[in-house]
């Protein structure tokens, strides 16, 4: 959370010096931040239509479809999935 409020804190600082130098910002209107936003729901659609025509509850093909770290990207704070060990050699 420290991670987002400090992007914001540096993006308003950001736009109070293009204000106080009279220049405009490069960033897009939120119009196109909101369609941006509808992109990445719309890819997961698929995903999720799927697990749920296999006949999964709703909450677990959002899950299975693995929206969340699609859609948020990995979170503050939270470690990167490590990958399974092999099995050991006998």
């Amino acid at each position: 959370m420290k991670l987002y409020l400090a992007s914001l804190a540096g993006g308003l600082l950001v736009g109070i010096v293009y204000s106080l130098i009279n220049v405009r910002s490069p960033a897009p209107p939120v119009v196109a931040l909101i369609g941006l936003f509808g992109m990445l729901l719309g890819e997961q659609v698929v995903p999720v239509a799927r697990h749920l025509i296999k006949g999964d509850g709703l909450f677990a093909a959002i899950g299975l479809a693995d929206c969340s770290s699609h859609v948020l990207g990995q979170l503050p704070g939270r470690s990167a999935a490590t990958p399974p060990e092999p099995p050991p050699k006998s």
